[in-house]
């Protein structure tokens, strides 16, 4: 195991009831009569990326209007806005990273373990979710960076994935990769690398094959993992299981 690779929305932080709100106020700024529930956005979570949902639901409700000349112009101009309430809301320190993410990422740097990320969300929204734990030079602890700017590519195609490996010189075989959904975890398998799955509420119905675990979080010692962990002694995952994890498929798959 000789790289860590996280996905950002729903792995870092459990961003989604974030992300929704956001495209609601942009919806309401733009003075649209949409809303998007907690159901409706459960079913739109399925199509990878914010510009692609607003299209698919704009292309179910008004077709004509959707496949128009300025379609593209307005989803950008309503993505735009709902980047800008993202940013607003989660820059204020109001999104916590889920459990054991920073102690893990902290593990990681310590050991001199290359910690990278992988995700088609935009720069601007990593940005403003990193920034209030990790401070300003957030970037310094993560040893290669692909998103939406550098690999446009959506999920669960495993372009993302493929560009980190060859920014970090590695097999995906000699990583394990974090993910929250299904075309995560899809995207993570077509680039050879081992995954751990850490659902959220909006995708716990996903199915998930040949995950090296699927577990609640990734614990800590005052806030464990409810089920237990395989190879543990412990309740949360640290580099030592982590290893164990990875050896044991490396065993498997040789």
């Amino acid at each position: 195991m000789d790289a860590l690779i996280f996905d950002v929305d729903g792995t870092l932080a459990d961003t989604e009831s974030a992300h929704r709100d956001a495209f609601n106020s942009a919806f309401a700024e733009a003075g649209l009569d949409w809303y998007w529930d907690d159901a409706l956005y459960t079913r739109l979570l399925d199509v990878a990326g914010g510009k692609e949902r607003i299209l698919r639901y704009w292309r179910c409700i008004e077709p004509e209007e959707a496949n128009g000349a300025k379609a593209a112009e307005t989803v950008a101009a309503l993505h735009a806005l709902k980047t800008r309430y993202y940013a607003e809301r989660v820059g204020q320190g109001a999104l916590p990273l889920r459990p054991g993410i920073v102690r893990l990422i902290g593990e990681a740097n310590a050991a001199g373990l290359p910690v990278a990320i992988a995700t088609t969300t935009t720069p601007a929204n990593i940005d403003a979710l990193l920034a209030a734990p990790f401070g300003a030079s957030w970037r310094e602890r993560f040893a290669v960076i692909c998103d939406g700017s550098t690999t446009p590519v959506k999920k669960p195609a495993p372009d993302v994935y493929l560009g980190v490996l060859d920014a970090l010189g590695l097999d995906g075989g000699r990583c394990v990769a974090f993910e929250d959904s299904e075309n995560g975890a899809r995207a993570a398998a077509a680039a050879g690398i081992p995954t751990v799955i850490t659902p959220t509420t909006y995708t716990r119905h996903h199915r998930f094959v040949d995950a090296l675990a699927v577990i609640s979080h990734l614990g800590e010692p005052d806030d464990p993992v409810p089920e237990p962990l395989a190879d543990a002694t412990q309740r949360y995952v640290d580099l030592a299981v982590l290893r164990r994890w990875h050896e044991c498929r490396a065993r498997v798959v040789l």
